[in-house]
């Protein structure tokens, strides 16, 4: 048995004895869908959403208590690191966004057929590609 595989699908029925049956899905067993991809997306870009505001209040809080830390601040927010940060959260932003309506199509019930499914995942990555560069370049256009 060197295949991690093989002893992954030995199992124990309720009376105790012993069968070949897939247990739970290891990491090096699994191969990742566009399904299970797009939900650990989901949840990453909730995370970064939460993360990211924390850059927005800083930037709020500095406006607000002097012209030298709002200076300082967007000084940061318009270097190099600034910008990636920005786009990262605005291409998460967008993602959730449009991840978050397909969740709500599935709370009512449609688009659980499987071509259905992998189709709204790939239309929700081109919508979040789309939405990101247009944020940018319609941005940038009014600096």
């Amino acid at each position: 048995m060197t295949d991690v595989r093989e002893a992954l699908m030995v199992g124990r029925t309720s009376d105790g004895r012993t069968v070949r049956r897939p247990l739970s899905p290891h990491l090096q067993v699994y191969k990742p869908q566009i399904t299970s991809t797009l939900s650990i997306f989901h949840r990453f870009t909730g995370i970064a959403l939460s993360v990211g505001t924390l850059l927005l209040v800083w930037w709020l809080v500095a406006a607000a208590t002097s012209d030298a830390a709002y200076a300082s601040v967007s000084g940061f927010i318009r270097s190099p690191v600034g910008y990636l940060l920005l786009f990262g959260w605005t291409a998460a932003l967008w993602y959730h966004f449009c991840s978050g309506i397909r969740h709500l199509f599935w709370d009512v019930g449609y688009g659980f057929e499987l071509p259905t499914v992998h189709a709204t995942g790939k239309a929700v990555l081109v919508a979040t590609v789309v939405l990101t560069l247009l944020t940018w370049v319609v941005g940038l256009a009014t600096l």
